[in-house]
């Protein structure tokens, strides 16, 4: 039963991010953005924490889920305005991912568990969320900090350092052994800024 839930449950979050009408192309493949970005979520935790179980898996592919319907761009370009979307859009991932859960035939226990972690609740205390923002982090160093950087040639390097940082803060000391034993691959631009900032 738990496997039936288990698969029902990840081909409804990847048909709900097949949905996705903004496109990316990756190794020759046209793919549904936020499905490619929870392969990419799923196939880093395989690399990072292989032991994961099944709600963490599951909150992991769910960490983007149809976050298309939740644009940046229908909230004020300020700093309230961003921690706004923010803050409704882990709602919106939560309750969506919740939905179908329920659907798959989880019970609520096991989905409050999912619903905790990709709500962001408790960074740095629920470990389910800090293993998710682990996850993430490490999927944005890898694969989508070299496109950021590109969409923002007005930052400086302190603008750059600040925004490695945050990131690096948000990650446990784990995240911190997994990246400076060499296990993600950085952009070649970016890696000796990256290796100054978490080091200073």
């Amino acid at each position: 039963m738990t496997r039936q839930c288990f698969d029902k449950a990840k081909a409804l979050i990847d048909a709900a991010n097949c949905e996705d009408p903004n496109r990316e192309i990756s190794e020759g493949k046209d793919w549904p953005k936020e499905l490619l970005y929870s392969r990419r979520m799923s196939d880093m935790l395989e690399r990072y924490a292989p032991d994961a179980d099944d709600a963490i898996k599951l909150a992991v592919s769910a960490q983007h889920i149809q976050r298309w319907k939740s644009p940046r761009s229908d909230y004020p370009m300020d700093r309230k305005g961003y921690h706004q979307w923010r803050t409704e859009l882990n709602k919106f991932h939560a309750d969506t991912v919740a939905d179908l859960l329920a659907k798959a035939g989880y019970e609520n226990t096991f989905i409050a568990r999912v619903t905790q972690a990709v709500g962001k609740k408790s960074l740095k205390t629920n470990p389910d969320t800090q293993l998710l923002e682990d996850v993430a982090g490490l999927v944005f160093l890898e694969h989508y900090l070299l496109d950021f950087a590109g969409e923002h040639p007005e930052y400086d390097e302190q603008k750059w350092l600040d925004i490695i940082r945050r990131i690096w803060n948000k990650m446990s000391a784990q995240a911190h052994q997994f990246i400076l034993a060499g296990h993600i691959r950085l952009p070649d631009s970016l890696a000796a800024l990256i290796k100054q900032a978490v080091s200073e």
